[in-house]
């Protein structure tokens, strides 16, 4: 039998978001005290570079030097390097006056 004729309200209780996979809390922000980014660098002269850049942005990471290994600062990289949208300026509609200054409307004169 349906719910719609013959019972008011539902049967089975709606699911809670937190128990289905929905995530109601996000992970903490890359960089703060409680998830600092984890770095691997080769010299201790490049250690002074990013930990100049890092207090700059006000980030905190955890910096190993590796004279061996491969530096890897790609989470650092992944933070600074945002993309950013891009935003267009609105062209004016037909009757409003013509950005050049003309005084005339814009269907009249550029349009």
């Amino acid at each position: 039998m349906s719910d719609k004729f013959f019972f008011m309200g539902r049967k089975t209780p709606k699911p809670k978001h937190e128990s289905y996979g929905f995530n109601t809390k996000r992970t903490q922000k890359a960089g703060t005290s409680q998830n600092p980014l984890s770095l691997s660098v080769v010299s201790d002269e490049r250690k002074s570079e990013i930990e100049a850049i890092l207090e700059q942005h006000g980030l905190l990471a955890n910096i190993e030097v590796n004279a061996e290994g491969v530096e890897n600062i790609i989470e650092l990289d992944g933070i600074l390097n945002k993309p950013v949208t891009t935003r267009f300026e609105k062209t004016p509609s037909r009757n409003d006056p013509c950005p050049c200054g003309s005084k005339k409307k814009y269907k009249k004169c550029c349009g």
